[in-house]
């Protein structure tokens, strides 16, 4: 069984000596440890502190290319040096290494495919009551449109199998994070959650300028998500709210004509139709939208046959730089 602790970064010089040291050396079960530096476009002395810290395995991008780039650049990297298990972690030593065992533990024992480090979210000091707030918020957001019961849907500590890692497609370009625990739910992945300690802050997160970015953006990806994974009823849900309000000014413009006279209520069903259209629009638009999901699947089960074929038959090749 072999582990490979992936470790994206930029411009890590100062932390990651830190992070390395704090990684464990054996877990029962595991027969090798490796550890990879994603090294996405630094201008510091990244990489050279990676080789001189003894690093396994260093893949080095010229351009900053983002998070979610250079986390699936190295699950890339992880599968095609025959890792069983991966473990993502972050590179300011945020997360206690030594809890990658507790991480790994349900993986080992076969009760889930994926694994996430549940932070103890009421305790982090440099968390704010606004932050905190909002990241359980967010949580939410997630169980409910992915179906499983994570509690801390942001943490970038988590544990994958091959299996599970072949099958992830992270399409967009800012964070892993949200975005694969939605496709798992949807695709039926066994999740599990694992509570685990937290560092001291060593420096401000890099992911986001704000917390109304960061907001606005992981919305944005949870919505694209279920759109992807569950148009039909994302499309169908708005359509029928909105024919179902466009109804509702039909009965009355119904009412006040039995009532009274429908003299200077004409606007109100001319309202109530083009919301009627517009509803009925948004319900074809997720019946074709459920159409092309069905072809997206038959591509993923084609991907999976394919990555399969490839990272069984590729021998690892040497790191780019």
């Amino acid at each position: 069984m072999k582990l490979i602790i992936q470790i994206p970064c930029f411009n890590e010089e100062d932390t990651l000596a830190a992070t390395i040291a704090d990684l464990p050396e054996a877990i029962e079960g595991i027969d090798e440890i490796e550890r990879l530096i994603v090294d996405d476009g630094s201008t510091d002395k990244t990489v050279e502190t990676a080789r001189a810290l003894g690093v396994d395995h260093i893949v080095s991008y010229p351009n900053n290319r983002g998070l979610a780039h250079a986390f699936s650049a190295g699950v890339d990297a992880c599968l095609r040096l025959g890792a069983d298990v991966i473990v993502n972690t972050d590179a300011d030593n945020q997360y206690c290494g030594a809890d990658i065992e507790k991480l790994v533990e349900p993986i080992l024992a076969g009760r889930a495919e994926i694994v996430i480090g549940e932070r103890p979210i009421d305790d982090i000091e440099h968390f704010s009551s606004q932050k905190k707030r909002f990241q359980k918020i967010g949580s939410r957001v997630v169980r409910i449109a992915s179906g499983t019961s994570v509690p801390d849907a942001p943490s970038g500590f988590r544990a994958y199998t091959r299996d599970a890692a072949m099958r992830i497609n992270v399409i967009n370009e800012y964070t892993y994070t949200l975005e694969t625990i939605i496709q798992a739910g949807m695709n039926k992945i066994p999740i599990e959650s694992v509570p685990i300690r937290t560092n001291p802050q060593t420096r401000q997160s890099r992911l986001f300028k704000n917390m109304w970015s960061y907001m606005f953006r992981s919305a944005s990806i949870i919505f694209r998500s279920i759109m992807m994974y569950r148009p039909l009823k994302f499309f169908v849900s708005i359509g029928a709210v909105i024919a179902v309000i466009g109804l509702v000014f039909v009965i009355r413009f119904v009412v006040i004509a039995i009532i009274d006279s429908p003299e200077g209520h004409i606007q109100s069903l001319v309202l109530s139709a083009m919301m009627i259209m517009v509803g009925m629009q948004f319900i074809v638009s997720g019946m074709q939208a459920n159409i092309i999901s069905a072809n997206r699947k038959i591509l993923e089960d084609i991907q999976l046959k394919v990555r399969e074929s490839y990272y069984s038959k590729a021998e690892p090749e040497e790191d780019k730089e």
